[in-house]
């Protein structure tokens, strides 16, 4: 079903074109928001909706195309423009003062316009702040509770009442339901058909098919940066939703996976995880063989991003976990590597790599008391070790001492590596392992991972993107809600089986 004409629209996308450096985001995408509708948009990661709503927040501006407001052109240069017309974006990550109070964070805007803040009547900021909470049915909230208190729900809602209170005509939900209770979520549901009845505009980014279908009155897919269909939620199922962000049918290898049981767990297991619980997890078990490269995928509130922690004892954990056989304590990573556990995590500028210091510093810096004597680092034997691994990474540098921080992406996760398997691990548990880095690099790491593989070295890869465990993983576990929820193999790994083990119920 295409898009209404443009008077019946409130928000139009026409033909809107977005590019970065080698990356085309979105590709002449069309789509109408009609005045006082729920409006779904979903698609796989990497569809172009993060670029969409930064867009009609203000964020980014658009190459080609034009976007409209009432039917008439608009040029959306920032936040303010949008909430001038109308337009206001509640992100996933919050943008709320903690330290600040209810009334403050609802009349933030009215606090920017006032010269002098300390002029605006309190009183008045209370009264206007609890109106907007009682439109929500949080009248008995206290405007003058720290917003640090709250729960995240409580926080989602006094973001929607600030952008009720700014009259907001149009209202993005960017993942809202990620972090919430069943119950907090039915709450939230109760306010957004209540906007949609007072005639506001709720645009519902998410992944979660289920809800869509429960909320929505109009679906928009997209995939590879372009709209691929808007439908009517009318006899709309989860299958139909997943073969329009997958381009094709549910294949029998899906029909197969849905029902199959995971394969017996076999004896030669390098590591087992039994019952695991932590953060995000609830009672995960598996196992992995030696020379096995397990995949981990699932959404981002699954709790996949929670698992390489939870292993590598990073937070607190429930449950057992073996490596050849040997207890590996909770929140302890010494103990973790001591067992043979190495850890490469998602975040590489922040937690993975030591920017400042040189390629050999990196390469050695887990396994130091390898590398020193009577308390003093043996230089000699760090650069042996470090022009070892380099070459046996293939690793572009200028020389050893060389800063992390100055090389690219693709060759800093090649040393972030070569730091682990100096470890001499038995188990290497990856997150995002190519996470912003080019095609070529890509390719080399998977090369690389493949050859660690082969040499008998049990590998989890933990990974947002299904390409790269299609292509890599010879077992993949889907994880959605924090539990298993899907154990593939063979035909079974494809997008198709992934994404619904991962999205429906």
């Amino acid at each position: 079903m295409t898009a209404a004409p443009s008077l019946a629209n409130i928000v139009e996308i026409a033909g809107v074109t977005k590019r970065f450096p080698g990356v085309l985001a979105l590709d002449r995408i069309s789509v109408g928001f009609r005045a006082g509708e729920v409006h779904a948009v979903i698609g796989e990661n990497g569809a172009g909706k993060s670029t969409l709503m930064n867009m009609l927040a203000g964020d980014l501006r658009p190459d080609g195309g034009k976007l409209l407001v009432d039917g008439r052109e608009v040029k959306l240069s920032s936040p303010l423009d949008s909430r001038a017309h109308g337009i206001t974006v509640v992100y996933q990550e919050l943008a709320l003062c903690p330290t600040m109070s209810v009334a403050e964070n609802i009349m933030m805007s009215d606090m920017a316009a006032c010269s002098a803040v300390s002029l605006l009547p309190r009183d008045m900021m209370r009264r206007k702040a609890r109106d907007a909470l009682t439109r929500l049915g949080m009248g008995g909230l206290d405007p003058d509770t720290k917003v640090g208190r709250l729960s995240v729900a409580e926080m989602q809602l006094v973001e929607i009442a600030g952008a009720i209170r700014q009259n907001a005509r149009v209202l993005v939900l960017d993942e809202p339901n990620s972090a919430l209770s069943k119950r907090e979520s039915e709450r939230l549901f109760e306010v957004v058909r209540q906007l949609r009845a007072e005639g506001v505009t709720v645009i519902y980014v998410s992944h979660h098919l289920r809800e869509v279908l429960d909320i929505a009155d109009r679906v928009t897919v997209m995939r590879d940066g372009r709209t691929i269909v808007t439908m009517d939620n009318e006899g709309l199922s989860e299958d139909q939703l997943i073969r329009a962000m997958v381009g094709r049918d549910l294949d029998a290898a899906l029909q197969w996976s849905l029902q199959a049981e995971p394969r017996p767990e076999g004896e030669d297991a390098v590591l087992k995880v039994e019952n695991l619980e932590a953060a995000g997890l609830e009672d995960v078990s598996f196992s992995v063989r030696a020379g096995e490269i397990l995949g981990i995928g699932g959404l981002p509130d699954s709790g996949k991003d929670a698992l390489g922690d939870a292993l590598f004892g990073l937070c607190a954990r429930r449950g057992k976990v073996t490596i050849d056989g040997k207890d590996l304590r909770g929140a302890d990573p010494l103990a973790a590597i001591r067992l043979g556990m190495s850890f490469v995590p998602a975040d590489r500028r922040g937690s993975g790599g030591l920017l400042r210091m040189s390629v050999a510093d990196n390469v050695v810096s887990a396994s130091l008391p390898r590398f020193s004597l009577a308390g003093f680092v043996r230089r000699g034997a760090v650069k042996r070790e470090a022009r070892a691994q380099v070459a046996r990474l293939d690793a572009r540098i200028s020389h050893l001492g060389q800063k992390l921080g100055t090389l690219s992406g693709g060759n800093q996760q090649k040393i972030i590596l070569g730091r682990s398997l100096v470890t001499n691990p038995r188990v290497l548990v990856l997150h995002e392992p190519t996470r912003g880095i080019d095609v070529g690099a890509k390719a080399e790491i998977y090369s690389i991972l493949r050859g660690i593989a082969g040499e008998g070295m049990a590998i989890v890869m933990i990974s947002s993107e299904i390409p790269e465990l299609i292509m890599n993983a010879e077992r993949v576990l889907v994880l959605r809600d924090g539990r298993v929820s899907g154990d593939l193999t063979g035909q079974a790994i494809n997008e198709t089986a992934i994404l619904a083990r991962a999205m429906t119920s």
